[in-house]
């Protein structure tokens, strides 16, 4: 679900308003998180593959690649959307 997007402070940059934002998943109550990671696994399209997983199955799949820090959430202000990306080593 997309936020109404807010006006920029007098004087801000326009172009860091769009450099996504981290959004470290330790500081989202449980509730969030959870809301955050199912929006991303439920979205059309999401492959998982030949095996069939259960949405539980997914959620923790997710939680646990934010754990050990191999995706992160981002924040994007130009869209006032919220995604989950892989981080790239």
């Amino acid at each position: 679900m997309a936020l109404p997007r807010d006006p920029a402070p007098p004087g801000a940059d326009a172009a860091a308003l769009t450099e996504p934002i981290l959004i470290p998943y330790a500081e989202l109550s449980a509730e969030a998180l959870r809301g955050v990671i199912e929006s991303f696994v439920l979205r059309e399209g999401t492959d998982y593959g030949e095996r069939e997983y259960s949405l539980e199955q997914k959620v923790a799949h997710v939680r646990d690649q934010l754990e050990r820090g191999q995706a992160r959430i981002l924040f994007d202000p130009e869209t006032n959307t919220v995604t989950l990306a892989l981080v790239v080593t």
